[in-house]
């Protein structure tokens, strides 16, 4: 199996070239990586890649700019393995990514959706430890020692509806179960949580192991922040929420429904947000987070 690695782009041209580095780092050598540039404006980019000069990666420029969502449904659309990582163009895997799925694939191998061990870095690229992710790695996420974590059907679907304790561009995905789900339309700020909770409403199942193996790159820039000064980010939350609790009670998965009802830590993480959408001073993003926060 050759590991098929995607790169939906739109960002900062350096901090993408610093993710392909770290995909050319790998202990394991043999890999193929796609660059799906959305028509993102610097020539510069592609110029890159023409020097680059490695037959494992391939540049792509689509025609027209497709967003977020058919972006990363055009990767799962060119994928051709059994399993498949979509990675963020400003995120880093560490050298042992690769060969850490692949151990992890051979100890689960009916996994839907792989989670490696993650650390948290700024747009430095320094190791940060915000408040969300000591959550999300202290609270949330499954603890059991180094062994491997598997959650599958209800038990994962409440704990990602608790809490959404995964790194979305860290993932690596079984290619069929991609194709068989699919991204829901409408939804592209929390569409990583809809596919996930998509893939336990069917049965799926996740591995989590905890050796760190990627950094995930939070810094004030990132398109989930600017999207919670908006508004945009926690009014998908709520919309989405509402929806897990019909199609939870619909499969009589009672946990999860309450779970989704109450949202308690996404409430919380409205309250953690609330001063710097204060701070931000746009009135949608201000509202929002109070609606998201206190209404039923």
């Amino acid at each position: 199996m050759i590991p098929e690695i995607f790169v939906p782009f739109w960002g900062e041209p350096e901090l993408l070239y610093k993710t392909v580095e770290s995909v050319r780092a790998q202990t394991r050598t043999e890999w193929s990586m796609t660059i799906l540039d959305d028509c993102y404006p610097d020539e510069s980019v592609a110029k890159f890649f023409e020097k680059l000069d490695d037959p494992r990666i391939i540049y792509v420029r689509n025609d027209v700019n497709l967003g977020i969502t058919e972006n990363y449904r055009e990767s799962v659309r060119r994928a051709r393995g059994e399993y498949v990582t979509i990675l963020g163009c400003d995120d880093l895997m560490h050298p042992n990514y690769l060969e850490l799925i692949e151990r992890t694939i051979a100890a689960v191998p009916d996994a839907d959706v792989i989670q490696p061990g993650v650390e948290v870095i700024d747009g430095e690229g320094n190791s940060v430890n915000p408040l969300v992710d000591q959550v999300k790695q202290r609270l949330l996420a499954p603890h059991g020692g180094t062994g491997i974590a598997v959650l599958k059907g209800e038990a994962m679907a409440t704990s990602l509806i608790r809490g959404d304790w995964l790194y979305w561009p860290s993932l690596t995905f079984r290619t069929e179960t991609m194709r068989r789900i699919d991204f829901r339309d409408g939804l592209p700020i929390i569409q990583d949580l809809a596919l996930l909770m998509d893939i336990a409403f069917n049965g799926g199942s996740l591995a989590y192991n905890p050796q760190v193996a990627f950094s995930y790159r939070r810094h004030a820039g990132s398109a989930s922040q600017k999207t919670i000064f908006d508004g945009r980010r926690f009014r998908d939350e709520r919309t989405y929420f509402q929806e897990a609790v019909k199609i939870a009670q619909g499969r009589g998965w009672r946990r999860t429904a309450v779970t989704a009802r109450v949202r308690l830590l996404s409430r919380l993480h409205g309250l953690v947000e609330l001063p710097a959408v204060i701070r931000h001073g746009a009135r949608p993003g201000i509202q929002s987070t109070l609606a998201h926060i206190f209404a039923p």
